[in-house]
């Protein structure tokens, strides 16, 4: 169980990210999470969205270089210890986690949801299902 991310690499430069937000805008594209991380010269925005064949094809054909890779969503109660208790089962499976970044929204305000990049996702998985930790598919986040 995975979702696809899209990372599409920008210069770092004034209106850059604003001409890919355009393209997604125009195109009816829905942003469900977004982390930018940037060097002097260039960022990679990674994304979350409804659609991700419709997004990879518009993003393809306007000339943006852009990557799928799988990652985990996970619900998380909006409490308290909600995700250390993630970060201890995925600890305890000796499952590191290469980065997260985290999203709101949906129809149940009581939960958030992170994205995980993780190094062994089949681990991973086997490990937060086992503790009844709820992983969300492409199909749940495109109607969130």
């Amino acid at each position: 169980m995975s979702l696809k991310q899209i990372s599409v690499f920008l210069e770092n430069k004034p209106g850059t990210l604003l001409s890919m937000t355009g393209l997604l805008a125009k195109n009816h594209i829905d942003m469900r999470a977004l982390s930018i991380a940037e060097t002097k010269d260039f960022g990679i925005v990674r994304m979350i969205v409804d659609d991700v064949y419709d997004t990879a094809t518009v993003l393809k054909d306007a000339g943006f270089v852009h990557s799928l890779t799988p990652v985990l969503g996970v619900m998380i109660p909006d409490e308290p210890g909600g995700l250390d208790k993630v970060l201890r089962v995925l600890a305890d499976a000796q499952v590191n986690v290469e980065y997260m970044y985290a999203f709101l929204g949906g129809k149940n305000a009581n939960h958030a949801y992170m994205i995980f990049r993780v190094q062994n996702q089949a681990a991973a998985v086997s490990a937060l299902s086992a503790q009844g930790i709820h992983l969300v598919d492409q199909d749940e986040v495109a109607g969130l």
